[in-house]
């Protein structure tokens, strides 16, 4: 896949991220979708270093998206735990 085609998975793997895992972000939904995006580019370079899956040339592979939600839904963890309720 191209440059292009992990941003947009980033994209829709953040959106997805934010909707598993609902409430107040620090960062908003600008901050979210930019975490979806490194969520998505880590989840797929973790993949492919550890786990032996090489990312995918199709868009549409599951392992891919699996990957990609799951590295933006831990991005979102460690933004919460690191950023959260700095406003209180």
């Amino acid at each position: 896949m191209g440059i292009i085609s992990w941003i947009i998975l980033g994209l829709l793997a953040g959106a997805i991220a934010k909707f598993l895992l609902p409430g107040r972000d620090p960062g908003g939904f600008i901050g979210t979708t930019l975490i979806g995006v490194a969520g998505a580019f880590i989840g797929g370079w973790i993949s492919a270093r550890w786990l032996d899956h090489p990312i995918a040339k199709d868009f549409y592979d599951g392992a891919t998206w699996a990957a990609s939600i799951g590295g933006a839904l831990v991005l979102l963890v460690a933004y919460r735990i690191l950023f959260g309720n700095s406003r209180n």
